[in-house]
């Protein structure tokens, strides 16, 4: 079998895909699974297993830019040339369903209730309110698949663990572990500020960690999108330590390290969950039910206004101190 997936969205969307995959390969083994995702959340599959042996690869489309006819005309024959048996589409797009139906996939799956459902063999009721890997896997309904959905799970590479530990070294932690802060992206002119977390706040949060446990160390995740925040972050209080992973291998390697983390939603957040990091979570206006999964080591904040400002330093200090 042959299926190609369409997973618009970011790191963390692919991340919250992978057990719809799990599932996949576990009914059909031998299956060959292509992903199409944006160019940006492609590197989410350095830590899927699949990727490792060959019976995954992925193809970089964003379904979310301004893409011509010329675009989507090279989407259609790359699709057709896979000679794919069936495709799952998490896009409802009136005009992604349309080119799968001119593709000749023989079985197209997804949601009922959009544009694409017209062009649909198989339309499978959408649930927005349940957690979102179960809302992926339903989808595989859509080939006689009814198994409970697996956790999120991603797998580290040897060369990630080894940089993690060099860096550990490096940034004199010892084994004593850490506690890991991703304060979030910064905010764009285009994003609401109310998805941004202060960093007074964190500021404050560390200030307290610090006093309370002096002996525990704390470390920044750096990202590409983050930068400056972090560098702000650490003029202000210098004994911070940073980690700056080049991809989502070394980035899961270093929450693997860690005792503790301390994130916004995000595919931080993911793979937190993903290494079984014990995490605590701040929410604006989404519902942590929908991204988080239920357990003892995921504590998630949810803002009492939506706004992500309004939780303060001390609703994220509670869970750690009590």
């Amino acid at each position: 079998m042959h299926v190609l997936a369409l997973v618009p969205g970011g790191v963390d969307e692919q991340l919250l895909f992978f057990p719809t995959l799990e599932t996949l390969k576990r009914t059909y083994p031998d299956a060959q699974i292509d992903v199409m995702a944006a160019p940006r959340a492609r590197d989410a599959y350095r830590v899927c297993k699949f990727s490792h042996d060959n019976s995954l690869k992925t193809y970089p489309f964003d379904f979310e830019d301004r893409n011509g006819m010329a675009d989507w005309g090279n989407w259609l024959g790359i699709v057709r040339d896979g000679e794919y048996d069936a495709v799952l589409t998490c896009d409802n797009s009136w005009y992604v369903g349309f080119l799968l139906w001119m593709s000749g996939i023989p079985t197209r799956i997804g949601y009922s209730g959009g544009g694409a459902q017209m062009f649909l063999t198989n339309r499978i009721s959408l649930k927005p309110e349940q957690y979102a890997p179960e809302v992926y896997d339903d989808l595989l309904q859509g080939l006689e698949i009814d198994a409970p959905c697996p956790p999120v799970e991603v797998t580290l590479l040897k060369e990630d663990l080894d940089w993690a530990i060099a860096e550990q070294k490096r940034l004199g932690i010892d084994e004593s572990g850490y506690v890991l802060i991703y304060v979030g992206s910064a905010p764009t002119p285009l994003q609401n500020q109310k998805e941004a977390y202060p960093l007074k706040n964190w500021q404050a949060i560390v200030q307290t960690l610090q006093e309370k446990q002096p002996d525990v160390p704390i470390a920044l995740l750096e990202t590409s999108d983050n930068s400056e925040l972090v560098r702000a972050f650490v003029s202000s209080v210098p004994s911070l330590k940073v980690f700056a992973p080049e991809d989502m291998g070394k980035m899961a390697a270093a929450i693997a390290g860690a005792d503790l983390l301390l994130c916004p939603d995000s595919a931080a957040m993911q793979l937190a969950v993903g290494v079984q990091t014990y995490t605590i979570a701040l929410f604006g206006a989404t519902d942590p039910a929908k991204r988080l999964p239920t357990g003892d080591k995921f504590t998630s904040i949810k803002s009492p206004t939506g706004n992500l400002a309004d939780i303060t330093p001390e609703m994220v200090l509670k869970p750690i101190f009590g």
